[in-house]
């Protein structure tokens, strides 16, 4: 990427919104405008997991700030995520698909694996890069607003990562909900918190790693005001967390709590956030944490640096895990997925050797992952296999994958057979269709597990109809029957919808 070039992340969190905006000079990207504001959108949900109108409102007000400062942006130089309160929002889909169209541009929600995984790089993309720190081994804590992350590192790749239900803004709701600090209140939050983060005692143990990291929200926040008070800059001690729980109980409340440092937003969120921070340093057995500058944002900046490369490889590496882990046929993958190019490249023309950053791009790279993975659910049963395919994909965890990148693959997988009543939601996405009609037709083409024989055979879409129509060379309806009657099936499929597939020349005839 050209030196100059602006760059922008947008964090869509539990109790902040955040815009970065940096400057890329020499592989390195320089800030030029950070923008935070309080939107505290994770006590925004109701019993019923929804967001209420006021929490999405408090979302929408904000992004539409963050949208005038990006005005003149491309596509390829922003990337807006958001994390653990949209993956439990219900109603995630009615606020993203106002929150998308404010902001102008889309909105990755990323699974708790792949926020740990970007945290991580924020962290290590604005360490020092040395020969002693690239041998570092680092423990990366993370506490937010609904969730903390936790990973173990070296360099910059992270080895282990989990993400925890567990956060500031969540844990003050449910243990401080009053705004009192009492004794007890930390120490069932303390409790509370261990059993949510147990598990992390088995991975992240201390001869695993050297030095810790804490990034973002709490440990920033707590280190602001152990610095103000006259202790080490950048140093988060136990010694210091003690000193801030006694001055948390002697003010008795958020209202009461007058303290050097601390944001005045900061104070309704501050008694969960020092409960869960103070769990980690008890299990993990910590005795000093570093507070790192980057951060979730940092790590979608360095990935945008490096997108088209590094993100590619990422993804395509993990389809092939899961291809591996699951026992795909490879030479069957491959057949469908070739197929199911060359068809879509038929209705596409200028996806053919396009960047990934253009639009028909991306969805012929997304076409060839649902392809290689669409008999991902025969490792689980040959009956309603597609089905065990959709649901694998939507639950399992893909490094380089948003949560709704993911579900569009699902998705496709879910509709590459049977009927197509069942992906009513998303036949009105032409995109969609269109990856769908040339993955549907590969799976029928491909039937009998060999090269099919695609010469002169069209598939032509009306320009702004919902019509296609496939034709055939004269021989061809005679040459291959089953495929023929396949195909006049799909015609029947699609009649069902708000799409039509017509036959012509011999295949009409031959009906």
């Amino acid at each position: 990427m050209q030196n100059g070039t602006r760059l922008a992340a947008v964090d869509l969190g539990s109790n902040s919104y955040r815009l970065e905006i940096g400057r890329v000079d020499h592989g390195q990207i320089h800030r030029t405008e950070y923008i935070k504001e309080t939107v505290r959108q994770g006590n925004g949900l109701d019993s019923a997991r929804n967001l209420t109108p006021e929490a999405m409102q408090r979302g929408w007000d904000t992004l539409a700030r963050f949208a005038e400062r990006l005005a003149g942006f491309k596509r390829s130089e922003v990337r807006a995520v958001a994390t653990q309160t949209l993956r439990e929002a219900r109603n995630r889909d009615e606020f993203l698909l106002r929150a998308r169209t404010i902001l102008g541009f889309g909105i990755d929600v990323i699974s708790g694996h792949e926020e740990a995984r970007l945290i991580y790089l924020g962290v290590a993309h604005t360490l020092p890069h040395t020969d002693a720190s690239n041998n570092e081994r680092r423990l990366v804590v993370d506490i937010g607003g609904r969730s903390t992350e936790i990973i173990l590192g070296q360099g910059l790749e992270p080895e282990a990562m989990e993400s925890y239900r567990v956060g500031s803004v969540a844990w003050s709701m449910k243990h401080f909900a009053s705004g009192l600090f009492t004794p007890a209140a930390f120490r069932a939050a303390e409790v509370a918190a261990k059993a949510v983060l147990d598990d992390a005692l088995s991975t992240y143990v201390p001869d695993r790693w050297d030095v810790a990291y804490g990034s973002s929200g709490t440990i920033g926040a707590v280190g602001d005001v152990l610095v103000a008070a006259g202790n080490e800059p950048g140093l988060v001690t136990r010694e210091g967390l003690d000193w801030l729980l006694d001055k948390l109980l002697k003010a008795g409340s958020a209202d009461r709590l007058r303290i050097d440092g601390m944001r005045e937003d900061r104070k309704a969120v501050i008694g969960g956030g020092v409960s869960v921070l103070r769990a980690v340093f008890d299990l993990l057995e910590i005795d000093e944490m570093r507070v790192a500058q980057g951060a979730l944002r940092h790590g979608v900046l360095y990935e945008l640096l490096e997108r088209d490369a590094v993100v590619a490889d990422l993804r395509s590496s993990t389809v092939g895990r899961l291809a591996n882990r699951f026992a795909v046929d490879a030479a069957q993958a491959r057949r469908v997925a070739d197929t199911a190019a060359e068809l879509f490249l038929q209705l596409e023309p200028r996806a053919r050797g396009a960047s990934t950053t253009s639009r028909p791009g991306r969805s012929l790279r997304k076409l060839g992952w649902a392809a290689r993975l669409h008999e991902i659910g025969t490792h689980v049963s040959h009956s309603d296999y597609h089905k065990h395919g959709a649901y694998i994909l939507d639950n399992t965890e893909a490094p380089g994958f948003a949560v709704n990148e993911m579900h569009w693959l699902s998705q496709l997988v879910l509709g590459h057979r049977g009927k197509l009543r069942k992906l009513e939601m998303v036949l009105d996405d032409e995109a969609f269709v269109w990856q769908l009609i040339a993955l549907r037709l590969a799976v029928i083409l491909c039937h009998a597990r060999r090269d099919p024989d695609l010469e002169g055979l069209k598939i032509i879409h009306s320009p702004g109809s919902r019509q296609f129509t496939i034709t055939t060379r004269p021989d061809w309806p005679e040459l291959y029957p089953q495929s023929s009657h396949l195909l006049r099936e799909e015609v029947l499929a699609w009649q069902r919808t708000n799409w039509r597939i017509d036959l012509a020349g011999s295949l009409k005839a031959a009906a």
